[in-house]
Order: C-alpha cells, then structure tokens, then sequence
C-alpha cells in the first residue's frame, strides 16, 4: 500500500496511466488485510522501534562496527531535528562495518535471524548490502558520491 501525491496535474495524469498499465492496485484480498493490519500498527511500530534503537546501541557499542546512522541515537547529528519532527525513529538503521566489502560480505554470512534481501519491505527482519544489489549497478565513483560505501550495512 502507498499512496503519490502531487500539485501537478501532468504527474497526476501520467501516474494515473501508469498505474492503470501496471496494475498497481491493490487486490481486495490486499486491502482486507492492510485495513485489519492497521488494527494493531502502533503497538508493531512501538515494537519495531524499541528492537531498532536496541539494535543501533549494540551495534555503536561494537568494536566491529565504525559506525551507525540512525536518528534515535544522540550521537546521530540531527538527532535535535529527528526529536523535534518524529514521534518516533522507526525501524530501519544503516551501518558501516569496520573493513572492506570482503568483510561486510563475510558479516552476511554470519547472520542467523536476520535474511540477506534486496528489499526491505518484508515482515521478516532483514538486511542488505547496498553496495552490491541495490546500486551495484552503480559504479564506485558514484556510489561514493551518494555515500554508499562498501562496508555500508541496511536492516
């Protein structure tokens, strides 16, 4: 579920084509579920949240980790800004791990509860790599000017 707002009626009507090309719409199926889900989003997204700011405070403690980029820490420098604007941090956090890709690949490996997937939309808990799917495409160079180093960690 999503949704694409816009003041532009040229967007508007060009989304709208490609929606209905697509078919990016939701089954009934799919919106049974999402509207029960809502149910019960606040105490996940609680939870979600407790688990990731858990998470980032064991990883920055880490000797293994060179560092964590999640609003939720002080460290974090717009943590001010994140408090100010968010009622909460949410779930997802990024990661550098201390090394090279040979050792952000080899941290993969080791992980047992947590699945290696290109997409991050999964109830499951899960991780990746950005620098060898989602902008592997990308070269060095570029990835570089993004941020995106080798040793840079999603879940």
């Amino acid at each position: 579920m999503g949704i694409a707002i816009t003041s532009r009626a040229d967007l508007a009507t060009r989304l709208r084509e490609l929606q209905t090309a697509l078919g990016a719409v939701p089954s009934p199926m799919d919106c049974y579920l999402a509207h029960r889900g809502l149910k019960t989003l606040h105490l996940r997204m609680q939870a979600h949240e407790r688990n990731a700011l858990a998470l980032a405070r064991a990883l920055e403690s880490s000797p293994y980790v060179e560092s964590v980029i999640y609003p939720g820490l002080k460290s974090h420098p717009q943590h001010a800004l994140a408090k100010r604007q968010m009622s909460g941090f949410g779930g997802m956090l990024t990661f550098r791990i201390k090394g090279d890709l040979a050792m952000a690949t080899a941290f993969f490996h080791h992980l047992k509860t947590v699945t290696l997937a290109e997409s991050l939309g999964g109830v499951e808990s899960l991780a990746e790599l950005p620098a060898t799917m989602t902008h592997g495409n990308l070269s060095a160079e570029e990835r570089a000017k993004h941020g995106i180093t080798d040793n840079l960690q999603c879940a």
